[in-house]
């Protein structure tokens, strides 16, 4: 079976996100279909102006082809409309404007679809959001599935994706919550899918007292991982972190790790080490008391299911369905929506060792049923097995 996966940007350079999240699946999944990526040039994900070269290169074994933007995004102009849209009534015409400005705006991707959609048995396209999968879902319904990698943020409520979310022969959500949204937006609960999300594998070898050595970290700490950015919480995750140190006169330190569009504090115990290797952030994690996650959109955390699957507790923001949900479901961590109850699970986890040893085997525990990639793995063939007989 010959499976094309459409996202809007791919690379080894790309660390997080709908872009990992997929690159992971592909990677996985070769093993079982004849796999291709379907992709644009950029790299830069505000912009998507071409940055990799025009054709097709291999990745791991798994053939790319990359096709050209024909407009960068202007960020503020994108904004203007995006603000206008979602305070104003606005026309169908509007939104599929919009679309064209959210890009990556690349027309020749939509028509290799259109050209060779009998080439391929199925299509799936990850990030509902982009022009991509919208005119590409749009082309070949009877092909398309859809990982839609949703977070609950305004453009949601637009009547394209409405439209969008009834097309596709197939869903892949990433959580219950996601699941949720979408079908109370759209009404498609008639539409196969599985709740699957994403798998993890911890590395075989890594070193906790090495990593402390090298970026010279003694005291017990805390610890984020991700793009450092508003949206993600960390402006208010610096403020509440301080405001604690102050309150509790803690030794704790925060670390953090990942790019940043956020200029960090300026303490003597926030220590930001930037990208780091894939063995170092396991070794990071290991020695971390508890990982911080302050995001208050998202679809899926993966980097909460590593912390899990190395056994850490998570501090999460409430605000985020899909966090406080996974909290929930798993016994495996707090959630806050105010500084009050971020100091309480702060104060908790930080001074009860054995009640961070027992939130970290329920994750493990969540990590192990849900999200190991023998699990992800099934999810994906079944639906697929789904959706073949049913044609």
């Amino acid at each position: 079976m010959k499976i094309a996966f459409v996202i809007q940007r791919y690379g080894l350079e790309i660390s997080g996100g709908a872009e990992l999240h997929c690159r992971w699946v592909v990677e996985h999944m070769k093993k079982y279909w004849d796999v291709e990526v379907l992709t644009t040039r950029s790299f830069d994900y505000i912009t998507w102006k071409n940055f990799y070269p025009k054709g097709t290169e291999v990745i791991n074994d798994v053939p790319v082809r990359r096709f050209s933007v024909v407009r960068p995004r202007n960020p503020e102009r994108f904004g203007r409309l995006q603000n206008d849209l979602l305070i104003n009534e606005h026309r169908l015409e509007d939104e599929l404007k919009w679309l064209d400005e959210e890009g990556p705006l690349s027309p020749s991707l939509i028509e290799f679809i259109k050209k060779h959609k009998d080439d391929y048995d199925y299509f799936i396209f990850f990030s509902y959001r982009y022009y991509h999968s919208y005119w590409g879902i749009k082309s070949i319904p009877e092909k398309s599935i859809l990982v839609p990698t949703a977070e609950k943020d305004a453009i949601t409520i637009f009547t394209i994706f409405k439209d969008l979310f009834r097309q596709p022969l197939a869903f892949v959500y990433n959580s219950h919550e996601e699941k949720d949204m979408i079908n109370r937006l759209s009404g498609n609960e008639y539409i196969p899918g599985d709740i699957v999300g994403v798998g993890t594998e911890v590395p075989d070898t890594f070193s906790t007292r090495e990593f402390l050595d090298k970026y010279e970290i003694k005291d017990d700490y805390v610890i984020y991982i991700g793009r450092i950015d508003e949206n993600k919480g960390c402006g208010e995750l610096f403020d509440f972190f301080i405001r604690y140190k102050k309150e509790k006169n803690s030794p704790v330190k925060l670390i953090l790790v990942g790019s940043t569009q956020l200029k960090i504090p300026s303490h003597p115990d926030i220590k930001y080490l930037g990208f780091i290797p894939e063995e170092d952030k396991f070794a990071a994690l290991n020695g971390a008391h508890i990982l911080m996650m302050p995001s208050f959109y998202e679809s899926l955390s993966m980097v909460t299911l590593e912390a899990w699957a190395m056994q850490k507790p998570v501090l999460a923001n409430a605000r985020c369905d899909v966090l406080k949900g996974q909290c929930l479901r798993s016994n495996a961590g707090f959630f806050y929506e105010n500084y009050a109850e971020f100091r309480e699970g702060m104060s908790l986890l930080m001074d009860d060792p054995e009640l961070r040893e027992a939130m970290g085997k329920n994750g493990v525990a969540y990590y192990s049923e849900n999200y190991t990639w023998d699990v992800i793995e099934k999810k994906y063939l079944g639906i697929i097995e789904k959706i073949t007989k049913e044609k």
